[in-house]
């Protein structure tokens, strides 16, 4: 993981690194010891956003897809985009990904519990995952 990390030149602190995966704490969550009670996927991606001076609202999933404002739909693939996965084509419980460089994307899953750096490939293998819904970017 920290060889990807290292070309990737995107900033995360190992404090990021160490937040496991809880479902139950999600944007606007009043919990903010996120290496302690962990965060899910959406948190997590944020929290390495805000460290790398993006402002990004705690939104959920389907609150960020309808946002225009501070991000907009892209169709390449830059570092720090968002990406959006699911096991349908509804927005609604979205996994959140972040897009760190050469197809690879960082993520504190489900699957381990753990932040993880896989290639997109890497999705296919999960039905929760089959749907990449959108790309967004921050302005």
């Amino acid at each position: 993981m920290n060889k990807d990390l290292k070309k990737s030149w995107i900033k995360i602190p190992k404090w990021i690194l160490e937040i496991i995966y809880n479902p139950k704490i999600f944007p606007n969550w009043e919990v903010h010891d996120y290496v302690k009670d962990g965060a899910n996927c959406q948190v997590f991606a944020y929290e390495i956003l805000k460290f790398n001076w993006k402002k990004v609202p705690d939104l959920r999933s389907s609150e960020m897809w309808a946002d225009n404002k501070i991000s907009f739909e892209v169709h390449d693939f830059e570092k720090l985009d968002l990406i959006f996965f699911n096991n349908s084509t509804e927005s609604y419980w979205a996994h959140v990904w972040l897009y760190i460089w050469n197809n690879k994307v960082i993520h504190n899953t489900n699957k381990t519990w753990w932040v993880e750096i896989w290639d997109l490939e890497e999705f296919r293998k999960y039905e929760d995952y089959q749907f990449i819904l959108w790309w967004k970017r921050f302005f």
